[in-house]
């Protein structure tokens, strides 16, 4: 009987998840696990704190790179993965055809982008990977100021770490104070109240229409044509679901892949997290 194949697409803390679940639960097929970064998966909450501020004792890496070795896990990195074949099972994998008896798709989500005049220019930045923070913190180091947009969990949170790395930070959100909409008023005046303590300015129910700047960011100019300097701009508005795969393979998609209760798509032997 030939060896069943699972094909895991994603990188991530799912995608790895996922693998690692399948050999406990006594898979003994052949298990494939493609990501676009260069890096083993890792968890990103962290990308916000400790890791974005340098901290050298976080350790993100969802399993030491011997774990992938010991459980016959074969990672394909820094591979982009060009198109899924559902009815010929095979995924278009870098320059391989990887064929597959079940296919998961962890693609994740991207950072969303400010939809304004000056978004594509030099020294506007979002938070997704390792490689952005790594970016965020270099350039952080050697900006005179940075202004973060957005006051949700990735705004608050880069906020507060660029400026206990001593950086001047400017905090634009749409609401009254950070966390809002998630943790409510209350405790966003918690959060409010700590940022202005260790000295973030906050400029509250402000919107931002455009990034200044010719060739790079130079700040970002408000609703009421207030305009706020920065030589860093990091945008944290939130992240959308990476479906494209899915919808050029022809799985159901309505902001996000449709499963079932098993994570099944409505294709058989197909799921998606």
């Amino acid at each position: 009987m030939p060896r069943r194949t699972h094909v895991i697409v994603g990188a991530s803390l799912a995608g790895a998840s996922a693998a690692a679940e399948l050999r406990k639960r006594g898979f003994e097929g052949r298990i494939v696990l493609v990501g676009d970064e260069p890096h083993p998966p890792y968890e990103r909450p962290e990308l916000s704190k400790k890791y974005l501020r340098g901290d050298p004792d976080v350790d993100v890496a969802v399993h030491g790179r011997s774990f992938y070795d010991e459980q016959a896990v074969e990672l394909m990195l820094g591979t982009h993965v060009e198109h899924i074949d559902l009815a010929g099972r095979l995924v278009d994998a870098g320059d391989e055809h990887i064929g597959f008896d079940r296919l998961l798709l962890a693609t994740g989500s991207r950072a969303r982008r400010l939809d304004v005049p000056g978004a594509g220019l030099d020294g506007v930045a979002t938070l997704r990977t390792i490689d952005d923070a790594d970016a965020i913190r270099e350039r952080a180091l050697d900006a005179e100021s940075v202004v973060v947009v957005g006051g949700g969990w990735i705004g608050s949170e880069v906020a507060a770490s660029l400026r206990q790395l001593g950086v001047p930070v400017t905090l634009v959100m749409a609401t009254r104070t950070p966390l809002e909409t998630v943790l409510g008023p209350d405790v966003g005046d918690v959060y409010r109240a700590a940022h202005e303590a260790h000295g973030v300015r906050l400029v509250p129910a402000a919107r931002v229409v455009a990034i200044e700047g010719t060739t790079r960011a130079s700040g970002v100019r408000l609703e009421d044509g207030t305009k706020i300097p920065g030589d860093l701009v990091v945008v944290g508005v939130g992240a959308e679901p990476r479906t494209e795969l899915a919808l050029a393979a022809g799985l159901a998609v309505d902001d996000g892949v449709l499963v079932d209760e098993r994570l099944e798509s409505n294709v058989a032997g197909v799921f998606a997290a």
